[in-house]
């Protein structure tokens, strides 16, 4: 197996510290809106990730945090909690917010086909381990106190910035939006371990600690749920590219600062979603969700498989001609595979089973490269292979993809579409009659490719819905 590290920036062969459990952290969701899907596509990398490790032979434990407080809406510790933001908006209080966001995107990521993590954890649910790290730090002098809150001292290493390769005088404030200036830190890079009411009188959710009362800063919250849960060596550290600087510079930062050593081998992280106009987001535009997606007609496998049909690692631009290509394409895919004959009870090809899982693992190892693992179907679609071998493979395939390939869909026959499908079968017999068949192929087909079978019979043509 074989991954881009954005620690290195190399691709490199994939070494965990233990072959019998691979441990894998994705950052997850700040539940206080619907997750726009560039978000989600993030998420359906690293779920193939994920699945790709299960398929070749690797037990992985996979954590995901929820974030629940102490994100700020800037990147400089500045700025309302997101989960506050959400409160008021909404007029309910934080954990409100928190328990229905969380759930609607546990439904997206269901109906993604995303896999819900092994280990997935509150950020308000481990309070006490923060503290627990905060203290260390304190202690051997990586964090200081300021202004009523604890910050983390970045002039303590060398290599801050060793996951962006940035010199500090390119990251000054004010280059990233919305950054402002907090006058507490001793270095402009500093950030804030845990915020103390001295900063935010307003903050619904607080705790004691030994600095006064308050709450986590963000970066902590990673950083605790990792090593709570999977322990002093992290294989591997997910998330978006908008994470590298500076919650995953931060994480690294604090983390191997408090354990004495290396904490994590691999960084993988997924390129934005763009529309045409720039980078998506909740506050510009169109808000994007699954949900709006279902509403104009698209299914979310659609936006998956939009996803698989593209690098992880390269910028995906967004259009609704776009997501109408993948759409005819899935669809054709589709119905090539229902046009196998699941009855036919041959045995297995093991020579051309063989062959074509290793070309499937192959283009996986190669840094998830899905689409090349989706024209190692289209290949073996197209040989001469028996159906049996055909279907044996797809539902095997299938585990990764999870693109529903196999799955029977069940079509309601409403008013119009009926009226379409007997409007179609008539102007066929029409053609028939005229002589004209290549206009009766050809509505054939587009019957066939929008899931609708027609049968000649001696009492006329009857149709069926795959």
């Amino acid at each position: 197996m074989k991954l881009y590290n954005t620690l290195t920036r190399t691709v490199e062969e994939f070494i965990p510290n233990n072959k019998d459990c691979v441990t894998m952290y994705t950052c997850g969701p700040t539940v206080y809106h619907y997750a726009h899907i560039g978000n989600l596509r993030t998420y359906i990398f690293e779920d193939v990730l994920e699945k790709t490790l299960n398929y070749i032979g690797y037990n992985v434990k996979r954590c995901m945090n929820i974030t629940d407080v102490g994100h700020l809406t800037s990147d400089s510790d500045s700025g309302e909690d997101k989960m506050l933001k959400g409160a008021k908006r909404e007029h309910k209080t934080v954990l409100e917010i928190a328990d229905y966001y969380t759930n609607e995107f546990k439904k997206d990521t269901e109906k993604l086909n995303i896999k819900w993590p092994e280990i997935v954890s509150k950020a308000t649910d481990n309070i006490d381990m923060y503290i627990n790290i905060v203290e260390k730090l304190l202690k051997d002098e990586y964090a200081y106190i300021s202004g009523g809150n604890v910050y983390f001292d970045t002039s303590k290493l060398e290599d801050y910035y060793k996951l962006t390769n940035h010199n500090v005088d390119e990251m000054v404030v004010g280059v990233r939006e919305g950054v402002e200036e907090d006058l507490s830190k001793k270095n402009q890079a500093d950030f804030v371990l845990w915020f103390t009411k001295s900063k935010f009188d307003d903050q619904e959710l607080k705790w004691d600690s030994p600095w006064g009362v308050g709450y986590p800063g963000w970066h902590i919250e990673c950083s605790g749920i990792s090593i709570k849960n999977l322990g002093e060596y992290l294989d591997i550290h997910c998330g978006g590219i908008d994470n590298i600087f500076p919650h995953h510079t931060n994480e690294i930062a604090q983390s191997e600062s408090y354990l004495g050593h290396k904490w994590c081998s691999y960084w993988v992280h997924g390129e934005y979603l763009n529309d045409e106009t720039g980078k998506m987001s909740k506050s510009k535009g169109e808000f994007l969700t699954v949900s709006l997606l279902e509403e104009k007609g698209y299914s979310p496998i659609h936006y998956r498989f939009m996803c698989l049909n593209s690098s992880y690692r390269k910028v995906l631009v967004f259009s609704y001609d776009a997501l109408d290509q993948a759409r005819n394409s899935y669809q054709k895919l589709k119905n090539k595979i229902k046009s196998l004959n699941k009855n036919l009870n041959k045995e297995l090809d093991n020579v051309k089973t063989e062959e074509y899982k290793n070309k499937f693992k192959e283009a996986l190892e190669n840094d998830l490269n899905t689409s090349l693992a989706l024209t190692v179907i289209y290949d073996l679609l197209k040989d001469d292979v028996n159906d049996t071998t055909k279907l044996y493979l797809i539902e095997d395939f299938d585990k990764v993809l999870s693109l529903d390939l196999l799955k029977e869909e069940k079509v309601e026959v409403d008013s119009e579409l009926l009226e379409y499908i007997n409007s179609m079968i008539n102007k066929r017999n029409e053609a028939k009659q005229n002589k004209d068949y290549a206009l009766a192929d050809q509505i054939r087909n587009e019957l066939e490719e929008k899931g609708i079978l027609i049968k000649d019979t001696r009492e006329g043509t009857i149709y069926e819905l795959k």
